[in-house]
Order: structure tokens, then sequence, then C-alpha cells
């Protein structure tokens, strides 16, 4: 392509060199720059890429977009000033593989808890509803029925654009995506057009990133600041940064509720580890999730379609048929007599939210053996926070790694024991090696208990010293089984 063609909804501060020259490609990993190639120079959390412009030119660039020129301009090369790297290369991204998202509707799903659920939910619904349908999230990428190994919640601009091309070659019509704070903070959405945007909740995580918590509501609201006024923003009012969201936005306003009047309303009538009896916009309808916060989810799917367009009880008899996402809330029933749930659950107010809906299930009629971890080289303020709720709501938690990185398993245990007193400490065990720790729970299990196994969900594998090694939960509990 032409450079000036990619620099089209781009503000250029400044420019050296021209261009009208051809560049065959866009690049911001110095590393894979090769002969003709834009080089645009992002600053990250770890590397500023401007500190690699030289290696790129090296490799071949023939034009840098940057925040700042250097010192010394080469010949023959082109230089774009910009105030913003990581948004012109969202958008130079966006105009490479032809603006993608305007050929599709597409609809991001915010929030701390449930947007995996969200979004691959109403992605099996839409294609249940007979449209072919993309989806981008954190257990796995689907171009229709083609699996695309997820590696970010949320891709690098050139990789998200490139897979809603191949959305679009393949004919879907609709895509759903996770949307993460970092992606909004980074502006690897910068370009896309949305047409919808949902908010679940938000709760403390990732304050290692965003230092604050305040930082992390204000990532999550930029992108509804963002949307447009064709597009429609659809907030969880139960949540008491729902309305926050929709303060400065252009979009259409609606919003779903399980306490109190909204535009999609869900009441809980019945309730077991196989499913729930809901009322949602006063029709019955029988699902196979539990908890609360399912309920919630589901709403927002309910909403959403709708919002799209799609009839009401053609979406309710779809829901009835759905299956829980994978690692969410998966229920393994073991000979023994005892329910093993395998669940993501990596925040506080996620633990507790599972924890709890597992307790009003039991009604009292047997007993909840926790395991979880909290992973390394992350925020260690929620790890004591995270022990409390496991053992405030458990008969016995059971403290163990989940993903320790570089930091010692036991450094982490102990983080998480300094939140407990000594009555709590009493209702504890700590295991670092987490296959035993999941060995220990389900031995101890008894007919009619319950095993929570927490934190890791739908992924198979443990960090441990930058290495990845195979490990999955629900392998672990069939193998106790």
């Amino acid at each position: 392509m032409i450079l000036a063609d990619l620099l089209q909804h781009i503000n250029c501060l400044e420019n050296y060199g021209t261009t009208g020259i051809e560049v065959t490609r866009i690049q911001f990993d110095s590393r894979k720059v090769t002969q003709g190639t834009v080089f645009v120079a992002t600053r990250g959390t770890a590397t500023d890429g401007h500190d690699f412009i030289g290696m790129a030119i090296e490799n071949g660039a023939t034009a840098v977009v940057c925040e700042s020129m250097p010192e010394k301009l080469t010949e023959n090369v082109t230089f774009i000033r910009v105030s913003n790297s990581s948004d012109a290369l969202g958008q130079m991204a966006a105009a490479w593989f032809g603006y993608p998202s305007s050929q599709l509707t597409l609809v991001g799903v915010t929030g701390t808890n449930g947007k995996t659920t969200i979004a691959t939910l109403l992605y099996e619904t839409f294609r249940a509803l007979g449209y072919k349908t993309g989806l981008l999230s954190t257990v796995c990428n689907y171009i229709d029925s083609e699996a695309v190994e997820a590696t970010h919640t949320t891709p690098d601009a050139i990789a998200l654009n490139e897979l809603l091309a191949r959305m679009v070659q393949a004919g879907c019509k609709y895509a759903f995506m996770e949307v993460s704070s970092h992606a909004v903070d980074q502006r690897r959405i910068a370009g896309l057009d949305f047409d919808g945007g949902i908010f679940t909740n938000l709760t403390r995580d990732h304050i290692d990133y965003h230092l604050t918590f305040e930082n992390y509501l204000k990532a999550k609201k930029r992108f509804f600041d963002d949307l447009s006024t064709d597009a429609f923003a659809l907030t969880n009012a139960d949540d008491k940064n729902g309305m926050v969201m929709l303060q400065n936005t252009k979009a259409q306003k609606y919003n779903y509720s399980l306490r109190g009047m909204a535009d999609f309303k869900t009441r809980i009538f019945e309730h077991s580890f196989e499913g729930m009896l809901l009322d949602m916009n006063d029709r019955e309808v029988n699902v196979a999730f539990t908890g609360k916060f399912n309920a919630s989810n589901l709403t927002a799917v309910f909403g959403a379609a709708v919002l799209l367009g799609q009839d009401e009880l053609e979406v309710l008899r779809i829901l009835s048929s759905l299956h829980s996402v994978s690692g969410r809330f998966e229920t393994l029933h073991a000979p023994q007599g005892f329910t093993a749930i395998v669940d993501y659950a990596h925040t506080p107010d996620a633990l507790n939210n599972v924890i709890s809906t597992i307790n009003q299930i039991l009604e009292g009629n047997g007993r909840l053996i926790t395991v979880v971890g909290c992973g390394g080289n992350r925020d260690k303020g929620k790890r004591p926070m995270m022990a409390r709720e496991a053992v405030d709501g458990s008969w016995k938690a059971i403290l163990t790694s989940d993903n320790p990185r570089f930091e010692d398993p036991q450094d982490i245990l102990n983080d998480m024991l300094a939140g407990l007193d000594v009555t709590q400490k009493s209702k504890s065990l700590t295991i670092a090696d987490r296959r035993e720790a999941i060995k220990t729970a389900c031995a101890i299990a008894q007919k009619g208990d319950v095993v929570l196994v927490a934190g890791k969900g739908h992924e198979d594998y443990q960090i441990i010293q930058g290495v990845k090694h195979h490990f999955d939960d629900r392998e672990e509990v069939r193998n106790c089984f």
C-alpha cells in the first residue's frame, strides 16, 4: 500500500520525507521488520519501540512512525511524528486490512468478570440463529467454525485486524470480542468500529498494571466513551459502576438487572448444580447454568441479541440449549458421590460469587472444600483478600500455587496467609504443589460435599520460572475420581 493511504485517519504532527512511497507491511516489533516495512515505534510497559528505530531501519524499514523524532534522521527513510503511536498503529492496521470491523456487526464485552462467558454465548447464540459468526476471547478465537489459538484476551492491533479480516473473508456477519482494560489502555482497539458494547462488572483486578482502581475504571469507561451514536451501550445496573460507564457515551443506553427495574430483567425461580429456572423479561426459561453471576451473564446475552434485532422467543429457546463455557463453573460428578467444580475465578469478587452460589445450593447439606492460589508477579494486594474469601466461605480452604511465574510459591502463600487470623488459619491448609492440593481436597471430600478448584479454569498450564508446564485442573480432578 501507499504510505499516505495508511495515514488518512491519523493526525501527523510532523513528517520528514515523502508519504508517497509504497510499503510492504506494518510492524511494531523491530525484529520482524523486513525490506519495505513501515515501523511503528510504540511505548510498551517493558520496552520502548523508539529505542529500536535504528534496528528497524537496519532490517529494511523504509518508513518510521514515532512520537519523538530521532536526533539523526536517515536519508531515504520517511519519518512521521504522531501524538500517540499505539493509536496510530491501530488506525493503520485497520486501513491495511481494509477496515474489516466496518464490514462486521462487532460487539465488545468488557468488565472484570463474565467477559468470556458473555462473548462466547453470544457467538454460540448467533451461530445457532444461522449466522456465520466470529469470536475473539481468552479461551479461543473462532472464525465461524475454525478455531484459532488465543494468546491474549485481546490481541495486538495487527493480529486483531487480521483476524477480523479473515472473518469477513469467511462470510461472517457478526463478531463478538472480549475487550480487556489493557487493550483499551494500550489502544489495541483503536480504529475499530464497534456496533455495541456490554459492561459486566468492576472489581479489583490488574492493579499491578493500572496501579489504582480509578485508572482501571477509566480504562473500562474509555471503551464506552469512544462508542459512536449508532452503537448501543448495555450496562449492568446491579454493579455500582454500571451507570458510570454510560456517563459520557454517545451510544444508545440500555441496562440489565437481577434486582431492579431495567430494560432487560431476570429473576431466579429455582437453582441446582444442574441449572436454573429463570424469569427473563416475564418469560420462563430453563438453563444449564448456575449462580446469580451466570443469570446476569445470560441477561446480558439476551439483551444484546434483542438489541441486535433478534426475536426474543427464539433467543430464549437457544439459551435453554446452551452449556457453560469451558472452565467456568464446570461441574464434574465423582463416582464417590461428591461434586467438583472447576472455575476461572481469580479475583476476590469472582471467588466470592462462586462460593456464595455453591453454599446457596448446598443449604448446609454438604461441605465446601476450596482449592485456590494467586498468580506470581501480579497484584500482591489481592492475595490476602483471596485467602479470606476462600476460608470464610468454605469448610476447609487449601491454599496452593497458581502460575507462580518467577516468584517462590511459598512467598505467595505467605502473602495469602498474612490475611488470616488464628481462627481462619485453623480452617486452612497450605500445599504448594497444586496437584497434591487437588488430590488432598478430593481425598477428604465425602458424599454430598463440593470441591471447588478455583483460579485457572480453562488454562492447561502452570508457569514456573518462566517455563510453561502442562497442567489442567479438570484432568487432575478426573484422575482423582
